[in-house]
């Protein structure tokens, strides 16, 4: 009996991936991990993640960082619900045409963007300062929020909608008991995909703001600019806390999503 030929399992397609997740991502957050808890002298220290927590300007730049990527986000939310519920509404001929219109800027690369962006608001009298770089972030981020609320407003079961009109619900009461309730994992999806980008960038602050909108971002890009292990630690030591920081973020929205897509399973009224 003739043996099998043996063939390539589909797992055999992904180790390139995961070579690549290794050396280019794995690797280099380690190196980061070591530089955090070296001191200048090459020596094992603490005294990098001390720093962090007790230089008053860490402390500022961070709280502006979270401003700036709480604002930005907020605007951007306010602005992207209602465009892709207009989306997800209009006819399919219609709706290919307008989806274009927000995925084709996206081609170009942001820096030309931003600085087209920034040659508009000049003609219009506004300079760079904490509202532009609030309108470039949210300008450049804002496909971000719009496709996963678009989708998942798109894919949405009809019949939900169709039946709350059946039971006599006017068009507020569903939108606002059937419709927002069910886009609630698009919206946290568009939430971290905006806010974890902008609060570890620092390339639109630094062209379109001032100093009121230095950033965690340009510090630590700063500190590794000067070659010397004591820069490097501390460097690295406030990149693993913005990591953390920013896991957590992801943590606590795939937490929100599994409680909003295990809510209907519950028996919970629309």
């Amino acid at each position: 009996m003739k043996r099998k030929a043996k063939v390539f399992r589909p797992t055999a397609f992904s180790f390139p991936y995961l070579a690549v997740t290794v050396v280019f991502v794995i690797v280099p957050l380690i190196l980061v991990l070591v530089y955090a808890f070296r001191g200048s002298d090459g020596s094992f220290t603490f005294d990098n993640f001390g720093k962090v927590f007790t230089n008053k300007e860490t402390l500022i730049q961070l709280g502006k960082t979270v401003g700036i990527a709480t604002l930005s986000t907020a605007v951007c939310l306010a602005i992207a619900y209602p465009v892709a519920y207009i989306l997800a509404s209009a006819p399919f001929n219609k709706m290919a045409i307008l989806s274009l219109m927000f995925i084709i800027p996206m081609w170009i690369n942001f820096m030309l963007r931003i600085f087209a962006l920034q040659s508009v608001l000049s003609a219009m009298g506004v300079g760079n300062g904490y509202f532009a770089a609030v309108v470039g972030m949210v300008y450049d981020f804002f496909p971000y929020m719009l496709l996963p609320i678009y989708t998942v407003l798109l894919n949405m079961d009809k019949s939900y909608v169709e039946a709350s009109k059946d039971l006599g619900a006017n068009g507020v009461t569903t939108f606002f008991k059937v419709t927002l309730p069910l886009s609630v994992p698009g919206v946290i999806s568009g939430v971290s995909m905006m806010f974890m980008p902008i609060f570890s960038s620092y390339a639109i602050t630094k062209m379109m703001g001032d100093t009121s909108t230095t950033v965690i971002g340009a510090k630590i890009a700063n500190l590794f600019e000067y070659q010397s292990y004591g820069n490097y630690g501390y460097g690295s030591a406030l990149s693993f806390v913005l990591l953390v920081i920013v896991l957590l973020v992801m943590v606590l929205g795939r937490f929100l999503t599994n409680r909003t897509q295990k809510a209907p399973k519950g028996g919970k009224a629309v």
